[in-house]
């Protein structure tokens, strides 16, 4: 394998640069501590961050690395591992998915072994139910961010209010709008 192939595929678009994967490590870590709800409520500034502030992917790019990690089976933070991939290769891999997992770890460990005896006092209750509008809010962002390629396209609006109503009024599987939407796209409706 040519030098420069195994280059890119260690690094991607960065290189070997030190700075950018460092910055990249911080960026996601911050985050890690910040995702209420789970990694994907914070795909909003993950956007924000490797889209608009670094230029390191487009919008296409970056919602087709969600979507693509959303449809694999397992867990739903390897949409990290994939936009760390196309920001810089497998090194970036590594550093979005520690980034994003050791910080929210060690907390979660913590938090758990604080509130084992405390369940029952109020300002624990409180604050647990004080999350859910949290949450909410935003895995709303999120599929803002998420609809942005299709928000001009009159399918994309009708899939998504339909796709809220079948979420909310039944108890469904989520895998029949998702199916529709995986058609109306390949039919090149949205």
């Amino acid at each position: 394998m040519e030098a420069r192939t195994v280059n890119a595929l260690l690094f991607g678009p960065l290189g070997p640069s030190t700075s950018d994967f460092l910055s990249l490590f911080l960026h996601f870590a911050v985050l890690s501590l910040l995702a209420i709800g789970g990694a994907v409520t914070t795909v909003p500034d993950m956007h924000r961050y490797v889209v608009g502030q670094r230029g390191w992917l487009d919008d296409a790019t970056f919602s087709g690395s969600v979507a693509l990690a959303q449809a694999a089976p397992g867990p739903n933070v390897l949409f990290v591992a994939v936009i760390g991939f196309n920001v810089g290769g497998f090194a970036g891999v590594a550093t979005t998915l520690v980034g994003a997992l050791l910080p929210s770890t060690l907390l979660t460990l913590a938090a758990a072994r604080w509130s084992d005896g405390r369940r029952d006092q109020r300002g624990v209750r409180a604050f647990t139910e004080g999350m859910a509008p949290v949450t909410i809010g935003l895995l709303l962002a999120t599929s803002w961010i998420l609809t942005e390629p299709t928000r001009t396209s009159p399918v994309g609006w009708l899939l998504f209010g339909a796709t809220a109503v079948w979420m909310v009024r039944t108890k469904w599987s989520p895998l029949w709008p998702i199916a529709a939407g995986a058609v109306a796209g390949a039919l090149g409706w949205v």
